[in-house]
């Protein structure tokens, strides 16, 4: 293979500036990557490069920069990772790929700063809002009090606040993380509403413009955006967001809910056509761009001036509404986590965004934000439920990418390798993340870094078993797993993967079970110091007080792009 060409970190920024399209890939495992990594670079790790380059560059000519652990040398080959990285992208028919010139010391050489955590550029953003367009803040034991003292409360949600007052006016408390979040922590008394859903929803929950709003998350961003969303829709209310959402309730000694299950009511359709027009003032004041349904075709095959571009279509709405019926070729991203996880969604900085929804504004105030963070954004207006119908128009099929064919190497079927399991005469190694092993995989089943396999060490501990079984979810990374031990001659087991991987054991009818045993070291996933009940607080006030520092470490850096939405 030829060698690879290398982009100097002034060429990064310089695309960054000027909107040009680049992904900048960071092919460490995700826990180095929340290390330090450069504001708009993606986690890609290594071992799931295949999948996720599949499923989030779409564009083959996009151009690519890539860096791992250690400096690009020429000389000495050094930052194997990325090279590989780059080999197999290059394999995967993508025909614009570079290694970051001196790799992250060359980042930092030249300027670059390093953002610790994961979706650092909506964080830093948020925080930016914040700021600039002051965000009210409400410290804990302030809305501790304002509940206690609202009428209908019948105790104070924590420990201490004032006495209740009858006087007081009506608080709701909105929680705008994903359901699964809220339900396994949440603030007393509060209601989900994801993100995207809060302008369309909260009018329903709280009609009278007396009830004072305050939108929560477990940190800080998602509450922030959340409250300012509807303070630029323009809700009569009073709104505030939750300083440091259920990170700051816990360390201010108050205590969290678990288990609620409240989700905020269907807006009714007079409620749903006045948040559309809110949302839409909103999105033009911030310079999206409309689209009727019928030129969606026109406007993605068209090019920008005169070249090919990247688009990523998105319907915003509740994942149970896209499984219902939405555009063919739209992905599901719900609003507020397509504005949280900017990074994971749409790596390529610089594509276009079409986003879609069922006409309640859902698409425009997240095309809102998303065009305040610096990108191209345009919102499709849906068609009427009649003629999406009579075209055919919507589709209840997950939306798949299309794979580069995995490459062929021997296969085992479920039924053989259960019977290879109940005669001892297999072991089975899982490549899918730890965390989804250790949730639920193959009975007996070890899990393995990919990099880790091809280790000597790795057979001992598996007990020189006669044949070694590769699986992940849905069998692909596997079999391209199994393909490059082959081609290093390892192992000298027989080498088998599983067709239709861990989920297609499931729908076998054969059990999974929980738990298992860690071959490699589990640092394939970084874990969120904002989820979870058992965080250790001295990391959760270390998490708070690095988003305190992010306005100022957006100064340094300077690549962000980010225009503010201030009155």
């Amino acid at each position: 293979m030829p060698p690879f060409a290398t982009t100097a970190p002034a060429g990064v920024r310089r695309a960054l500036l000027v909107k040009k399209e680049i992904a900048l890939l960071d092919v460490r495992p995700e826990s180095r990557f929340a290390q330090g990594h450069p504001l708009f670079a993606a986690s890609f790790p290594l071992g799931q490069l295949e999948v996720l380059a599949t499923e989030r560059l779409p564009r083959p000519d996009v151009p690519i920069v890539i860096y791992g652990d250690g400096a690009y040398d020429a000389s000495d080959g050094s930052d194997a990772d990325a090279e590989a990285a780059a080999g197999r992208l290059r394999q995967l028919g993508y025909r614009d790929v570079s290694l970051l010139a001196d790799g992250l010391d060359g980042w930092t050489a030249s300027g670059g700063e390093l953002f610790s955590d994961v979706n650092a550029p909506s964080k830093a953003f948020g925080e930016l809002v914040a700021e600039l367009a002051g965000t009210p803040l409400l410290p804990a034991a302030e809305v501790a009090a304002l509940l206690h003292s609202s009428p209908g409360q019948n105790s104070a949600p924590g420990r201490g606040g004032a006495h209740r007052t009858d006087a007081a006016p009506p608080v709701v408390v909105v929680d705008a993380r994903r359901f699964d979040e809220y339900t396994t922590m949440s603030i007393p008394t509060a209601t989900s509403v994801p993100g995207a859903e809060l302008v369309l929803r909260v009018r329903q929950l709280a009609p009278d413009p007396a009830t004072t709003v305050i939108v929560n998350c477990a940190g800080r961003t998602r509450s922030i955006i959340g409250a300012q969303s509807l303070i630029n829709a323009g809700l009569p209310n009073r709104v505030g967001a939750l300083r440091n959402g259920t990170i700051g309730w816990t360390l201010a000694g108050l205590e969290l809910d678990h288990g609620q299950e409240r989700e905020a009511p269907d807006a009714s359709p007079a409620v749903a056509r006045r948040s559309a027009a809110d949302a839409g003032r909103v999105a033009e004041r911030a310079g999206v761009r409309q689209a009727r349904w019928t030129e969606l075709a026109e406007l993605l095959q068209a090019p920008d001036k005169g070249a090919a571009r990247t688009v990523y279509r998105f319907d915003v709405r509740t994942p149970a509404e896209y499984a219902a019926g939405h555009l063919p070729g739209f992905g599901s991203a719900p609003g507020g986590q397509l504005v949280q996880e900017t990074d994971v969604y749409a790596p390529v900085r610089g594509a276009l965004l079409v986003l879609a929804d069922d006409g309640g504004g859902r698409a425009a105030m997240t095309g809102s934000w998303l065009a305040q963070m610096g990108w191209d954004v345009v919102v499709v207006a849906p068609p009427s439920r009649e003629a999406a119908g009579r075209s055919g128009r919507l589709t209840r099929a997950a939306e798949r990418p299309v794979r580069r064919p995995a490459p062929a190497v021997p296969l085992t079927v479920p039924t053989v390798l259960a019977g290879w399991l109940r005669a001892g005469e297999a072991a089975v190694v899982d490549l899918e993340t730890s965390k989804r092993f250790l949730a639920g995989h193959i009975p007996g089943a070890a899990w393995a870094l990919r990099r880790d396999l091809a280790r000597p060490e790795l057979a001992d501990r598996l007990g020189r078993p006669e044949r070694i079984v590769l699986t992940s979810s849905d069998g692909y990374l596997a079999a391209w797993a199994a393909a490059d031990l082959d081609a290093a001659g390892q192992p000298a087991a027989g080498l088998f993967a599983l067709a239709g991987g861990t989920e297609g054991w499931a729908r076998s009818g054969r059990p999974l079970e929980p738990g298992g045993e860690l071959l490699s070291p589990a640092v394939d996933v970084y874990r969120r110091p904002y989820e979870g009940t058992d965080i250790d607080p001295a990391v959760m006030q270390a998490y708070l007080d690095w988003e305190y520092g992010l306005v100022a470490q957006l100064e340094r850096d300077g690549t962000h792009g980010f225009l503010v939405l201030t009155s």
